[in-house]
């Protein structure tokens, strides 16, 4: 990638620009920095840093991926190549040859062809995508022969030369016509683009200089992964013939679900089920977190699906060493199954909450309903035990 600056930073707007402000604003960059316009030096450097900017931003997928994961999410999924492949440069077509000299290393058609590139889908922990991991994964593709090297020929032989192209791979065709000559150019079907022939083949390619194998290869995935995420293996793909590189492999990221944690951007949610009586009364409860468990104060008088953060207890940042946090809701049990002393408890304590009601005391007793909290202290005591003990 040419640069790590922030692709709205580089066009100057904000992450909320619409397509159109985004076209606008490059064409009027490109205008001001091409090279065939602004002489100054480091205008080309400019004219590449914005061009790669719009080609990033300009495109749905790559704004989306560029917006969650930032450049490591567009270099883990994308070739330089692809990134500037398919963009509306609006008429600056020759971006493509500053980035890549007319092909960013592929050949032409009528020359040795690229590898092609492939893909696999990695299936993950949830823990795994959250603090990384080390995979192996068995890739079958097409490998440079050992025996002859990758030149197709048998063992102490060569290609030679292709006599009716000179090598090239290429036939051209001149003729004349209105007073102009015209020139073509088709591939030569003596040698059919490569430029040589084999004469002895290898008899393990059988002169391809190819064969299929299953490749076995580290995946490193950083901690934050998430799914939908690609990771690019440059050169890790198919062979090319000769003389032409071989493709990336792309490996995509399944992240499976966890029966306890969720994930949203870089924070866990959960839920976790008390009791009334914790909820009433108050209690420090051990929680599960992915960093192991943590010491959670519930404080009296919690109502059911309040959400508790525990900092830092989250997915690291994809970006740096700062993690997200842990959001907690508690859900309040209710028991279905009552014991007679459980029932008649909570019959005392819904006697006793309305003795202690202000607006439901009719005598204006204030005195003796301020007594009760002390009076039935030991009361409370016995319903947490009653349930819970």
């Amino acid at each position: 990638m040419a640069t790590t600056r922030d692709y709205y930073e580089i066009l100057g707007l904000s992450k909320d620009a619409s397509p159109e402000d985004i076209k606008k604003t490059y064409r009027k960059l490109a205008l001001k920095y091409h090279p065939d316009r602004n002489k100054e030096p480091g205008a080309e450097e400019k004219f590449k840093e914005i061009s790669e900017a719009y080609a990033v931003l300009s495109d749905d997928e790559k704004r989306a991926q560029y917006d969650r994961f930032g450049h490591a999410g567009i270099n883990g999924q994308y070739s330089a190549e692809d990134i500037f492949r398919g963009a509306d440069f609006g008429g600056f077509g020759d971006i493509f040859e500053m980035f890549f000299g007319g092909g960013g290393g592929r050949r032409g058609p009528m020359g040795p062809r690229r590898g092609s590139d492939l893909q696999y889908d990695l299936y993950i922990t949830f823990e795994e995508a959250a603090f990384g991991v080390h995979k192996d994964i068995d890739i079958p593709r097409t490998e440079r022969c050992s025996n002859c090297s990758g030149t197709g020929a048998k063992p102490g032989t060569s290609p030679k030369r292709c006599p009716t192209c000179g090598g090239t791979g290429q036939i051209r065709t001149t003729r004349s016509g209105l007073g102009m000559q015209f020139v073509s150019t088709t591939t030569c079907s003596t040698c059919h683009g490569r430029g040589q022939i084999i004469e002895s083949p290898c008899p393990v390619c059988s002169g391809t200089g190819r064969v299929r194998n299953t490749r076995k290869i580290t995946v490193n995935v950083p901690a934050g992964a998430d799914s939908g995420m690609h990771l690019r293996l440059s050169g890790e793909g198919d062979s090319g013939e000769p003389g032409a590189p071989s493709g990336d492999l792309y490996v995509v990221i399944h992240v499976m679900e966890h029966p306890y944690f969720k994930r949203v951007d870089y924070d866990v949610i959960s839920e976790l089920s008390i009791s009334f009586t914790q909820a009433a009364l108050g209690a420090d409860i051990m929680v599960d977190t992915l960093h192991g468990k943590v010491k959670m104060n519930i404080p009296a008088g919690t109502q059911t699906h309040s959400v508790f953060r525990l900092k830092d207890k989250g997915i690291q940042h994809l970006h740096g060493s700062r993690k997200g946090d842990q959001l907690v809701r508690v859900v309040i049990k209710t028991p279905t199954k009552l014991t007679q002393e459980q029932k008649e408890l909570l019959r005392q304590f819904e006697t006793i909450s309305n003795d202690n009601n202000p607006n439901g005391n009719q005598n204006g007793k204030n005195d003796k309903s301020a007594e009760k909290p002390r009076k039935n202290k030991g009361f409370f005591e016995k319903v947490k035990d009653a349930f819970e003990g």
